[in-house]
């Protein structure tokens, strides 16, 4: 009896002590959000009303600068880490705070100049936009100041610089980054050409399918043209294995920091008419899908001033709205995917600037990098200091680092616009990333268009890397009004999913036809909406949280001809054949699925050397074509390889989750990956930010949750998904919804840090609503002039 005493006084000084720790925690981290507090440079009293999904509701009595140095505020008090990282990513600063297991990835960003190119943006922005980020920042810096730093900072042990305006516009450029990622493709290309030939590219990148949906139709395509036809690609000048190890090095660090181009990986957003709704007005849906991360990537808010009025997903440190509404329009973006990214390998000769860079390193020696640019841009190759022994140089020209990116000023300008004119007249400003913005009004009207800045090229079709010789230059941009673009089409239907976005009678070249994601999202979305006679708000839930797989559809006559080689492929086989496509996180079929498909995208490893995947239609179009490629070192054909690849992914399976197939239910290995972006994959404190659960959804489904490829106790996890979700009613704009991954907080002990997660998981939202009514329980902070 003693004895059990003794540990059961332990164990109660154990749980004391730990509630001591999470009291001091919660008092020395978590905001003050109810009462009053002062801010410099506030012109009158501003409410922060925060709802009960944390969500802040703000309201500035005097002017819309004090809105957004709200807006600041409130992003610092609850994401202060995720914007303090966000920046050291931008500058090129987190071996500074991390030490010198981040040398390659500052190396790569100080090479890029996302910084300057950040630096160059402020003097091109209008005065309004100076104005309102000048407030923004205001905001953050007077957060900082109430002294409440997040858990990071403590671990860390390190106190943050103030924040400049410069920081409020800096992430914009690593947002364009992981969404135009074509000098990969080019690099792919290069190497696919030296090994194969030529011929092979469009089996290791097929074109997008002749038959397959576009965005605007034949019919809406009203481009005459003036913009010049790219020419047909030919072959590219060879690289040096050590040039292409060098520039595979920086595809790593990116990777690395969570900018990945992976198959499958994609946003949807769509709007329909009122001809097709039984409100008799526009609803629109949107889901940008990108890389996931605790906290998460976006922000919901409330901002209101005098003239302005914005609801929805905001970006920690970017002082808008990005996607959401206002009283009288709603918008929502995917991305584009033009080819603005061009790498030319530079002559002999070429004139080059360089510039010293000083890496500091926490416990450790600076490091000095020599960054080389030429006419087109930076210097790729060489960056570890041994340009000389790399080959050739190769440069990068890309718009988001051209000088006097106006992209906020769309930004902003979407927030205030009142109608198509408006909003057509803010995108004008658009630079990068090119997205597909659709649109609806309470008037009944809806649209789209493709903002941006998108070259025309001298010659060649920008799909592989070019001689900087003088002859492949960029001669200007298409013109805005020849971007591709409808107001109020005829069918009443605009569907967008990364798809191809104009038939080839547009005039103009926004990329050539490898640019594009797989057509089966599109598809099914335009199938399911124009099922259904007059959508309602749920009509659309059920489309966003749609988990029908249409490769399985394309793949499943052939994966289940498949001659098994022992009994468990067989019983696999068995489990396959009755199986709807529909990947529920509590069946086997799609963890088989899913597994074999994995093996099958390895298509063409040994020939290439690489480790990369090719994307689902490669390998529709092999076993269609019986490819040469199917053959693993030389040996067999299409058949062997289907046999080989599933008996590969049975006995993957088997290791991870027993011998009986029946137990091999999708979630036990698919499982969402929020994990915090510095310390995700540090156990000793890893476990206290990181949030995961078991999911639905697969490759190429609407509801996206293609499983991780990298090998590994993580493989199989969803590191990509619909970061946002938003279904906007133009006839009761208060009835809208939206919902993120985790929750609002930053702070891994409060109590909004994952309260979204449950309901974004089920499939489930909150209101996207400007009426007290719907908040729920309040807390009410009122923020007043000095």
């Amino acid at each position: 009896m003693r004895g059990i005493r003794a540990v059961g006084w332990v164990l109660l000084v154990l749980l004391v002590g730990l509630a001591g720790v999470a009291a001091y925690l919660n008092a020395a981290t978590n905001p003050q959000l109810s009462g009053a507090l002062k801010l410099p440079g506030l012109s009158g009293p501003v409410t922060v009303t925060r709802d009960a999904w944390g969500v802040p509701h703000i309201v500035a009595e005097t002017s819309d600068a004090d809105a957004v140095e709200a807006l600041g505020f409130v992003h610092a008090q609850d994401r202060l880490w995720q914007m303090e990282f966000q920046r050291r990513i931008v500058q090129g600063r987190l071996s500074e705070v991390l030490g010198e297991a981040t040398i390659e990835q500052d190396k790569f960003l100080r090479t890029w100049g996302f910084q300057r190119a950040a630096q160059s943006v402020l003097p091109a922005l209008s005065p309004r936009s100076r104005t309102l980020i000048s407030a923004y920042t205001r905001g953050v810096n007077a957060a900082m100041a109430q002294g409440k730093l997040p858990l990071e900072f403590r671990i860390l042990n390190y106190q943050p610089e103030p924040w400049t305006d410069t920081d409020s516009v800096s992430w914009s450029k690593l947002l364009a980054y992981d969404l135009g990622g074509n000098w990969e493709e080019e690099l792919l290309g290069v190497q696919v050409q030296g090994k194969l030939g030529a011929g092979a590219l469009g089996e290791i990148m097929p074109p997008y399918p002749a038959d397959a949906p576009t965005i605007l139709s034949a019919e809406e395509v009203r481009v005459s043209g003036t913009s010049a036809v790219a020419l047909p690609s030919r072959t590219a000048p060879s690289l040096p294995a050590a040039t292409l190890h060098e520039l595979r090095s920086q595809i790593a660090a990116a990777r690395s920091l969570g900018f990945e181009t992976v198959p499958g990986k994609g946003s949807n957003d769509w709007v329909v008419a009122g001809s097709r709704t039984q409100s008799g007005k526009p609803l629109l849906a949107d889901d940008p899908h990108l890389a996931l991360s605790a906290p998460m990537l976006w922000y919901l808010a409330d901002i209101k001033g005098p003239t302005l009025h914005a609801i929805g997903a905001s970006l920690p440190g970017l002082p808008a709205i990005v996607i959401g509404r206002n009283d009288n329009l709603a918008w929502g973006v995917t991305n584009t995917n033009p080819d603005v990214q061009d790498l030319y390998i530079e002559p002999e000769g070429a004139k080059l600037t360089s510039r010293n860079e000083t890496i500091k390193v926490k416990g450790k020696p600076d490091v000095t990098l020599t960054v080389q640019e030429s006419e087109h841009g930076p210097i790729l190759s060489g960056v570890n200091g041994d340009a000389g022994n790399v080959g050739p140089r190769v440069a990068l020209k890309w718009t988001a680092l051209a000088p006097g990116d106006t992209t906020l000023d769309a930004f902003m300008g979407l927030n205030y616009a009142r109608n198509w004119t408006d909003f057509t007249s803010a995108l004008k400003f658009y630079v990068a990333p090119s997205q597909n913005f659709v649109y609806a009004d309470t008037a009944g009207n809806t649209g789209y268009y493709v903002p941006g800045k998108v070259p025309i090229r001298q010659r060649g079709d920008g799909s592989l890397p070019v001689a900087g010789d003088g002859q492949h230059e960029w001669t200007g941009f298409i013109p805005f009004d020849e971007l591709p673009h409808v107001f109020n089409p005829a069918d009443g239907l605009i569907v967008t999913a990364n798809n191809k976005v104009v038939p080839d009678s547009y005039a103009a070249f926004l990329g050539n036809n490898r640019n594009w994601a797989e057509p089966y999202r599109a598809e099914r979305i335009t199938a399911l909406l124009s099922g259904n006679e007059k959508l309602t708000l749920d009509s659309l839930k059920a489309v966003q949280l749609d988990t029908v797989s249409l490769v399985w559809r394309d793949l499943g006559p052939y994966l289940l001809a498949t001659q098994p080689q022992d009994d468990l492929s067989r019983r696999a086989l068995e489990l396959l054949r009755p199986w709807n496509g529909d990947e529920r996180a509590d069946s086997v079929p799609p963890m088989i699925f899913e597994a074999w498909l994995m093996q099958l995208q390895k298509f063409a490893q040994d020939e290439l050397g690489n480790t990369g995947q090719v994307n689902s239609l490669a390998v529709l179009n092999a076993l269609k074509g019986n490819s040469k490629l199917c053959a693993v070192n030389g040996q067999g054909d299409c058949a062997a390889w289907l046999t080989s690849s599933l008996k590969a992914a049975v006995d993957d399976l088997s290791a991870r989750l027993g011998e009986n197939p029946d137990g091999w239910t999708y979630g036990k290995l698919h499982q969402v990956a929020n994990d915090h972006q510095a310390f995700g994959g540090v156990k000793a404190v890893g476990w206290i930010f990181n949030r995961s659960a078991p999911t639905s959804g697969g490759t190429n489904t609407v509801n996206v949750a293609r499983p991780q490829a990298a090998a590994g106790p993580n493989q199989y996890r969803q590191t990509h998904a619909p970061s946002y979700r938003q279904l906007v009613d133009l006839a009761d704009m208060n009835s809208s919804l939206f919902v993120g991954t985790l929750g609002q907080g930053g702070n891994p002990i409060g109590p909004h840090y994952a309260d979204q997660m449950r309901l974004w998981r089920a499939g489930q939202y909150i209101p996207m609503s400007s009426d007290a009514a719907d908040w729920g329980r309040t807390r009410v902070l009122r923020l007043l002039g000095e």
